[in-house]
């Protein structure tokens, strides 16, 4: 009883609220049927449109062309970083894919092979054995194996070896500036909406102020890969070192101990398991680059994929972007495994073969042995194109198969649901005015936030108005509600029934992790096969690329309902279906919403990639400024998509801690 009368008095919104939103809902009404008296209040003014993309291209242009440091210039200077990071990218890409070159006079160049196959697999196979022992090396082993039976060996090693020179540099640069935020709060101040925006912003913008400034090539997708992938390092360096606790910084400091040794000695390796989610993270991020790297250069898996979906061959598609899932899995637990170590030394008591130095030597044994090898049986180096197998021409007959037997109902779905729900919904937003938008986010804003909220909605959607893109956005806006919506109706209730079941939440887990390994480029294929190039195929690309937060905050949320009001609440008689819809939902709603928040960002960074597909929102305009290397253009509309996903953060944050305390949870 306690919880349904928190959750009333959480419910209850002030009369004035309503009172200004009639008023606005009014004016609203009132200049939609006056435009040709107040046409700018109804629509943005083409004069008033502040010409910033161009500014940033011509600053772009100067930047590249006359910025002049003294010794070098600017571009001088971008491409002797790039010259230094081709180095050990060359070198790693030639160790795992393509092999060395020697020049010599005057005969034939002397080419030493790739690491042999078997080699990889064996070396990888060892390393899950020597950090969590059999079954982790066989799910590694596994994974590996799958990439040359299926024939995406040669291009997972280009992956591999981006991934290996990236994830290091992209783990040091994030602890180097983790640290430097932890000691100088003022600098963590400046730096957090710096990683705001990096993390918002779509992926796509990245590519066009790294294309111009990097060139074309391997090392400017690397490059794009360490900015994109980076800032969950800073944050996580950030919490783990503010998590040390203070009694043990009190030790070191009256052991004299100086700030650099305080930091190697104690807060380090205090912090070490929370420091490696934070490697974890920059891992999985990278390979989830990959396919949008491939666009300038990466090669690759994600090349393969990106051709897949240009020629619309959904199986070859299919098994390039399933081999980018396994290799993610393969890496994901082995990082996993080594924050681990402390958990699981006892392995290294159980297998004496499996010290770090009798490791070491055996993967120098095994590449010394199958390279010579691999000279003598070619099989033992490359995997046989005889021996590779093919799901593709299944997937290809399954999508013609059910095309030919279930066109019309397909197109009867489609047509419903674009007819009534999803053209509504667009004509309906394109259709208001600007200024009534504004004032609607205003006012949410103030009732979560007050002054500092309202300003900050008001701001940021101003903002998109002014750079001329507000058409775009509003597109943007209701792909984006369409789609979480439905995201919403289907997650939640699996969410709910997974919370209540232990069976249905093992395969529930599966599937969402599943989902959230596979490459975003991938649920593009089927859709477009099934339903073409529009809005709907958009729709359904970005339901199933962000269904998963939905699914998984709401078991969350449910299981972490006090079990002392569960008891309560069956003490005073209440049937399962009561407990469910009358304390565990309410309660969990919080938390539920922070998941509807992460499905609204996921499904803001697919909507950029579903600009492939042919919608016509903020993502066409960071695609077309990709393809034209036009900066201040995809730089503009990246950044009023992360106008649009701030704005829907901090509102539902907002409004989820606020319910949090007034329920008197843990916020």
């Amino acid at each position: 009883m306690e919880a349904r009368q928190s959750f009333g008095d959480v419910a209850r919104t002030p009369a004035w609220f309503w009172g200004i939103f009639a008023v606005i809902v009014t004016l609203g009404i009132i200049l939609f049927f006056a435009q040709d008296q107040a046409p700018y209040l109804a629509k943005y003014p083409r004069d008033w449109v502040i010409p910033l993309r161009f500014v940033i291209s011509d600053w772009m242009q100067w930047l590249i062309k006359e910025f002049d440091l003294g010794f070098f210039t600017f571009k001088e200077l971008t491409r002797s970083i790039a010259w230094l990071l081709e180095w050990p990218l060359s070198a790693a890409n030639s160790l795992l894919a393509t092999g060395f070159t020697f020049s010599t006079e005057p005969g034939a160049p002397v080419v030493l092979p790739a690491a042999p196959w078997t080699a990889v697999i064996i070396i990888f196979g060892l390393l899950a054995f020597h950090l969590s022992g059999t079954r982790l090396a066989v799910l590694v082993t596994g994974c590996f194996a799958y990439l040359a039976l299926f024939g995406q060996w040669h291009s997972a090693m280009i992956t591999l070896s981006s991934i290996v020179i990236a994830v290091p540099l992209g783990v040091s640069i994030g602890f180097v500036l983790g640290i430097a935020a932890y000691r100088h709060p003022v600098f963590e101040k400046w730096l957090t909406p710096v990683l705001d925006l990096m993390q918002t912003v779509p992926i796509f913008a990245y590519l066009v102020p790294v294309l111009f400034l990097f060139g074309f090539g391997p090392v400017a997708a690397m490059i794009a890969t360490m900015i994109y992938a980076t800032p969950p390092m800073v944050r996580v360096t950030i919490l783990a070192l503010k998590q040390v606790p203070a009694d043990l910084l009190e030790y070191g400091n009256m052991a004299g101990c100086a700030r650099g040794q305080l930091l190697r000695k104690i807060q380090v390796p205090v912090a070490q398991k929370s420091l490696m989610v934070g490697v974890n993270q920059v891992i999985m991020l990278s390979l989830n680059m990959v396919i949008i790297a491939s666009m300038i250069g990466a090669g690759g898996l994600g090349f393969d994929v990106l051709s897949s979906l240009r020629r619309l061959a959904i199986g070859d598609g299919l098994e390039a972007g399933l081999a980018i899932t396994f290799l993610a899995i393969a890496l994901d637990r082995l990082s996993q495994a080594f924050a681990d170590r402390p958990q699981t030394s006892r392995h290294s008591q159980s297998y004496p073969l499996l010290t770090p130095s009798r490791f070491t030597l055996a993967a120098l044994v095994t590449l010394s042995i199958s390279w010579p090898a691999s000279h003598f049986y070619p099989a033992l180096g490359v995997y046989p194109e005889s021996l590779q197998i093919t799901t593709s021409h299944f997937w290809d007959d399954l999508v013609k198969w059910i095309n030919i037997n279930f066109f019309d109902q397909l197109e009867a779905i489609k047509t419903f649901i674009l007819i009534n729900i999803m053209m509504p919904v667009k004509r309906f937003l394109l259709k208001t005015p600007w200024v009534i938008v504004i004032a609607v986010i205003s006012l949410i804003g103030y009732r979560l936030g007050r002054f500092r909220l309202a300003v900050l909605g008001m701001a940021l959607t101003v903002f998109i108005a002014a750079v001329g893109l507000w058409s775009k956005a509003m597109i943007t806006v209701y792909l984006c509600g369409v789609s979480v919506l439905f995201a919403a109706c289907i997650g939640v209730p699996i969410g709910i029934l997974a919370a209540s079941n232990p069976r249905a939440n093992r395969a529930t887990q599966v599937a969402i992790d599943t989902l959230q390994t596979l490459p975003s480029f991938v649920y593009l294929i089927p859709v477009v096969m099934l339903f073409r190039v529009g809005d709907f195929a958009a729709m359904l690309a970005v339901i199933a690329y962000s269904v998963a937060p939905a699914i998984r905050y709401t078991i969350l949320g449910i299981q972490q309902v006090p079990a002392h009001l569960i008891e309560a609440s069956r003490a005073m008689g209440c049937t399962p279906n009561q407990i469910r819809w009358r304390v565990q939902l309410p309660i969990a709603l919080p938390q539920i919403m922070l998941g509807i928040n992460q499905t609204i960002m996921m499904a803001l960074s697919m909507l950029v990639i579903t600009a492939l597909v042919g919608t016509r929102d903020l993502g066409q305009e960071v695609y077309i400024a990709l393809t034209k290397a036009d900066t201040g253009r995809g730089i503009v509309a990246g950044v009023c998509v992360a106008c649009i996903a701030i704005v829907a953060d901090r509102f539902i944050s907002q409004w989820s801690h606020k319910k949090k305390m007034e329920l008197g949870l843990p916020a």
